[in-house]
């Protein structure tokens, strides 16, 4: 699991690379967002946050500033726990550039909305939801990646590889899974695809009653194509 975790954190790392030098602002956003997740849930060191915040500040534009405000709106209640000193030094840019007042006026609507945000302590943008909060504390492993670090891709993962000790490692994956999420999740995880199992098998019988009760309707051709063909 924690090379999952690092391999997905330094691939988003990348895409974000790309999308940066690129100028692609919907990329940007994605890639940000999923940082921004990666770093509330403890995956990734809260560091790469202001590392991406303070990049998309230096040289503030209209689309940095607006993606740096959708990312401080996502790990902005985070810094406050664990970094309050880096918020503080964030927003203080932030309100800066809006003095400047040389971007767009949407833009600093944008910034505007993000301090009344930062007022409500970030309470529309939790750091983790309850339905998400599965592994405690003490069992989280967090990387420290840094924005301009060498990545390892891995990009030979991508292709099938067969593997010869298949059943031994599904075991051991298994164990792992057990250790981590507890040993109720396979349970309930089996239990609701059996249950999705057999909604789908009655949702299907149901369909194949009502077409086996409907009555089929005949279609007569009355325009004479036929006949006109048959002349030809």
């Amino acid at each position: 699991f924690p090379d999952i975790g690092k391999l997905v954190i330094m691939r988003v790392i990348n895409q974000f690379r790309r999308a940066f030098k690129r100028n692609d602002k919907l990329q940007c956003l994605a890639s940000t967002k999923f940082i921004a997740h990666l770093v509330n849930q403890q995956i990734a060191h809260e560091i790469l946050a202001l590392q991406l915040l303070a990049l998309l500040l230096e040289r503030p534009t209209d689309d940095s500033v607006e993606v740096a405000v959708n990312l401080m709106k996502e790990v902005g209640h985070l810094l406050g726990e664990v970094s309050p000193q880096g918020l503080v030094a964030i927003f203080d840019r932030f309100r800066s550039i809006l003095h400047e007042g040389e971007i767009d006026k949407r833009v600093q609507y944008m910034i505007e909305g993000l301090f009344l945000v930062r007022k409500r302590d970030f309470e529309e943008f939790p750091t983790v939801l309850p339905e998400l909060d599965l592994v405690d504390n003490d069992e989280q492993i967090t990387h420290e990646p840094y924005l301009d670090m060498d990545l390892e891709l891995k990009p030979e993962l991508d292709y099938f590889q067969f593997d010869p000790k298949y059943e031994q490692n599904e075991e051991k994956y298994t164990m792992i899974r057990h250790e981590i999420l507890g040993s109720d999740s396979e349970g309930e995880g089996g239990a609701m695809f059996e249950s999705d199992g057999d909604d789908e098998d009655d949702e299907e019988a149901a369909a194949k009653a009502a077409a086996a009760a409907k009555p089929v309707q005949v279609i007569q051709d009355l325009s004479g194509q036929d006949l006109v063909q048959f002349r030809r």
